[in-house]
């Protein structure tokens, strides 16, 4: 007997008036995803983690990863922290020619089914096929056609099929994956400005994308696909720049929230809701967002920690002569400088303002220098140097006065991991409040 995704059952709540949802953390970062892990732990639930298709595809991506390697990295963290592998939702975001976007469009959906089936075989079961993006020989001077995106989503779903079928064939108990179709505005990886125009998507735009889709999957024989369908990427109005967050108006997406109503099988998937307050993440899910993705707020919380940390430890250390300062800050900052091809296009103004975004932009496109090797070596050091003596819980409580607090009623260490996880926990905590309904259980029960 098959079972039921996961996901699926969360759109069963959604239908049944209970507003359930989860998080997504859009994340390769190993200390995000420890403590995406541990927070899941305490409520066993699960954890659903996704990559994006620049991040990891055949060629390995900006990770150097390809999906097999992807997931057995997620794995590696799970037995590490002993979490339930059972427990793990691995997605693939944005799969399609995104990567490609300057080949013909022949080539660049080769490629893009290439993408999707190595995501399926490895056993990514939440698969996002976006094809929203020009290609090479499409007329840039007009808006691409839904017909031309649905007819590309189709010939991906099928490449995402066929895989599917060859994994069976190895493993019979193999989640057949679910499928999100869709994309928003602007591109993955956040605004590239602050006066990006921001439009909730309309409910014509909803309807037709989903009409089209449907017969377009209908039309190549993808009727089991399309069952599998659980969500579509729409624009509810929530965006963030360098110094901006865009909240979330339900009365703004009230129009395009009631329309889902009369989707029985759908909810809706947000992007870019990190920085939401709780409360404007919890709305969401009470209006059909089920699908809260998070990637940058994760990371800007471990970065916020990580700086905390570095002020405690030049406060401790920065007289001993014997000790060598980790200067994480500083050598963060020089490696973004030393390569600036990952933040250039995303931070604009005066070179002072541009050294302000560098290190405290919303956008936080200093995720992308976590893995350059002085850079993990910064941070290895700042974790040694500070695991090397007792932390004053004074400082805690200048630099880290959430954790202080935590510390103070028992429920955390003083250890500089469990310091930089729990920060990032306090961002998880704030999905948590929105996606899990205090009388979800009681419902499960019944």
């Amino acid at each position: 007997m098959s079972r039921t995704h996961p996901l699926k059952e969360i759109v069963k709540f959604q239908k049944k008036g209970i507003p359930a949802g989860i998080y997504s953390a859009c994340s390769a970062n190993d200390i995000v995803l420890e403590a995406c892990m541990e927070r899941a732990m305490q409520d066993s639930f699960y954890v659903l983690i996704e990559a994006t298709a620049n991040q990891v595809n055949q060629y390995g991506g900006y990770t150097g990863m390809k999906p097999q390697d992807f997931k057995s990295f997620v794995l590696s963290i799970a037995k590490r922290v002993n979490f339930p592998a059972d427990k793990i939702i691995l997605g693939g975001d944005h799969l399609g020619p995104l990567t490609w976007q300057s080949l013909p469009a022949k080539e660049a959906m080769e490629e893009a089914k290439e993408l999707i089936r190595q995501f399926v075989l490895a056993g990514f079961t939440k698969i996002h096929i976006d094809t929203s993006m020009h290609l090479g020989d499409d007329d840039r001077s007009k808006k691409l056609e839904k017909t031309v995106i649905a007819r590309r989503g189709a010939i991906l779903a099928k490449a995402a099929e066929e895989a599917y079928k060859e994994l069976v064939a190895s493993n019979p108990d193999a989640l057949h994956p679910v499928y999100v179709i869709g994309s928003e505005v602007p591109i993955p990886g956040g605004s590239q400005g602050e006066e990006d125009e921001l439009q909730v998507t309309t409910v014509n735009d909803f309807s037709e994308t989903v009409d089209l889709f449907k017969e377009a999957f209908l039309s190549n024989d993808l009727s089991e696909a399309w069952d599998n369908v659980i969500a579509i990427v729409v624009q509810p109005g929530v965006e963030f720049g360098d110094e901006s967050i865009h909240e979330y108006d339900r009365n703004a997406a009230k129009e395009l929230c009631e329309e889902l109503k009369n989707y029985p099988t759908l909810v809706f998937e947000g992007h870019s809701t990190d920085y939401q307050t709780p409360e404007a993440l919890k709305a969401m899910v009470e209006d059909g967002i089920a699908i809260l993705k998070v990637g940058p707020a994760l990371i800007f919380a471990l970065r916020e920690a990580l700086f905390a940390l570095n002020h405690i430890e030049n406060e401790l250390f920065q007289h001993r002569s014997d000790v060598q300062l980790s200067r994480f800050i500083e050598v963060l900052d020089e490696a973004m400088v030393k390569n600036p091809a990952n933040w250039i296009k995303h931070y604009h103004g005066s070179q002072e303002k541009i050294r302000l975004a560098r290190k405290y932009s919303f956008s936080d496109r200093c995720r992308y220098y976590f893995p350059v090797p002085e850079v993990k070596e910064a941070i290895s050091r700042l974790m040694q140097n500070l695991k090397s003596t007792d932390i004053p819980i004074s400082l805690i409580s200048q630099y880290m006065p959430v954790q202080y607090y935590r510390i103070r009623k028992g429920l955390l260490s003083k250890e500089p991991e469990s310091l930089a996880k729990d920060r990032v926990k306090n961002c998880i905590d704030q999905y948590l409040y929105a996606t899990q309904p205090v009388n979800k259980n009681e419902h499960e029960r019944n």
